[in-house]
């Protein structure tokens, strides 16, 4: 699992600097008295008690016109608030909360993510009653805090441990000689032949088969390797239509069987090569992608419709009509029980996870953001043309990118969707999910 994300943010001068040097335990961030010493995002990894996480400076929030320096640092600090999983959101305590405070309080509420404030520069208790006044900001107790002197480190140490995201208890977690597990889920309707197909791939007997469709009741782990690869493989129930399902343990089964997307990182789609496409095929699909998981089509029984010329280009054309989410996913023709493509599936499924865990400098989204909207514009909105001024990439895993500019909120779905098409093309993003987060400023100075 990666490690969890928190962003230091706040006004210039307040701390922000000390308190990623003491987090990360040498002085990596530069720390001046002067405003505005750190310009860009800076990324150190943390070790705090048992807490394992990424901590990232950030540039004061300042506003400013987003073509200027100060604008563009505004967006870098927006998009690390994005991409965090935990806010801590620095004042100074000395000098109380100013009125520059309320916008990035509110901004930093929109985020939706946990936020810890911090009463900075309360050394002695000097700065309690500024520390008081941050109650204000509506973003719960402040922690009287001393950067400088590491006043305050057990109280953010527990209210860190109460927020960040537990790490899933992966025992496959280990780096041996072939490296981390892949994890890798085989699911769709029931008797697809996922259970056929990974018995296939073991070389055993490993699962129980049979004609009936449900045999396979609960989600199950095994430990495979392909090519020196460790591969952890998830079998699941067949997934059908919940109005459908009237048995209780069948109820539990598939949900057990989304539990296993969850936990994947890459999905085998597996579909009956005879009847493909399915409206349930369609539907679980979907939810893959819902979930931000990378997709692999795998076009089972192969062996009984392969002699029909032109069937596969028919279904990889139909694919793109019917999934334009995951345009450009691999569809690959295999058979469980013949034991056929297996080798072909396995690189499909390393490729996609290798494209889902993919990272794009900011430079060259902002080369390919010109391009995009030279080549066609955002339309105009009451007169006035939608900006899309910066964009960057904040996640990973799925890839997932802002966009920030006056009037996002009005962009039109078939805008979006070209912007995604193009990124997808651009930097060769195929069958993966893409998330892409408008960003609209509130910039008062910011006249478009």
């Amino acid at each position: 699992m990666d490690m969890p994300t928190v962003a230091i943010v706040g006004r210039p001068n307040v701390g922000k600097s000390t308190l990623f040097n003491r987090l990360v335990g040498k002085k990596l961030a530069l720390v001046d008295d002067r405003p505005g010493v750190t310009r860009d995002r800076r990324e150190g990894d943390v070790a705090f008690g048992g807490l394992h996480f990424r901590v990232i400076d950030t540039a004061g929030l300042e506003e400013a016109d987003a073509a200027t320096l100060v604008g563009r640092m505004r967006m870098q600090t927006e998009a690390a608030i994005l991409a965090a999983d935990v806010v801590l959101f620095v004042i100074d305590a000395r000098a109380g909360v100013l009125p520059a405070d309320q916008p990035f309080a509110e901004m930093v509420r929109r985020a939706g993510c946990p936020v810890i404030l911090i009463a900075n520069k309360a050394e002695g208790g000097a700065g309690l009653a500024g520390a008081y006044e941050a109650f204000t900001l509506g973003l719960g107790d402040p922690i009287p805090f001393s950067a400088e002197h590491g006043e305050g480190l057990g109280e953010l140490h527990e209210m860190l441990k109460g927020v960040l995201p537990m790490p899933e208890d992966d025992e496959d977690e280990d780096d041996g000689p072939g490296g981390r597990s892949l994890k890798v889920a085989i699911i769709g309707r029931p008797n697809a032949g996922k259970s056929t197909l990974i018995n296939r791939m073991l070389g055993e007997d490993r699962l129980l088969v049979g004609p009936e469709a449900g045999i396979t009741r609960d989600s199950i782990s095994l430990d495979w390797e392909w090519r020196g690869r460790k591969i952890k493989l998830h079998d699941t129930a067949g997934m059908r239509r919940r109005a459908r399902i009237d048995d209780k343990l069948e109820k539990l089964a598939v949900s057990d069987g989304l539990r296993a997307v969850r936990f994947a990182e890459v999905v085998v789609v597996l579909l009956d090569a005879t009847i493909p496409f399915e409206k349930q095929d369609l539907t679980i699909i979907d939810l893959v992608e819902s979930e931000g998981r990378a997709v692999v089509i795998g076009l089972n029984k192969w062996d009984l419709v392969a002699d029909q010329p032109g069937l596969l280009k028919q279904l990889r054309e139909d694919c793109t009509r019917l999934l334009p989410q995951v345009r450009g996913v691999a569809v690959v023709p295999l058979s469980g029980l013949a034991g056929e493509g297996l080798d072909k599936l396995m690189q499909a499924v390393v490729q996609a996870s290798e494209v889902w865990d993919k990272r794009i400098s900011t430079s060259r989204i902002n080369d390919w953001l010109s391009e995009a909207t030279s080549r066609n514009p955002p339309p105009a909105v009451s007169g006035r043309r939608i900006k899309i001024r910066y964009a960057t990439q904040v996640k990973s895993r799925p890839p997932h990118f802002a966009l920030f500019g006056n009037q996002l909120n009005a962009l039109p779905k078939s805008y979006t969707r070209y912007l995604v098409n193009t990124l997808r093309e651009t930097f060769e993003l195929p069958g993966t999910p893409i998330r892409l987060s408008l960003r609209t400023s509130q910039n008062p100075f910011d006249k478009g």
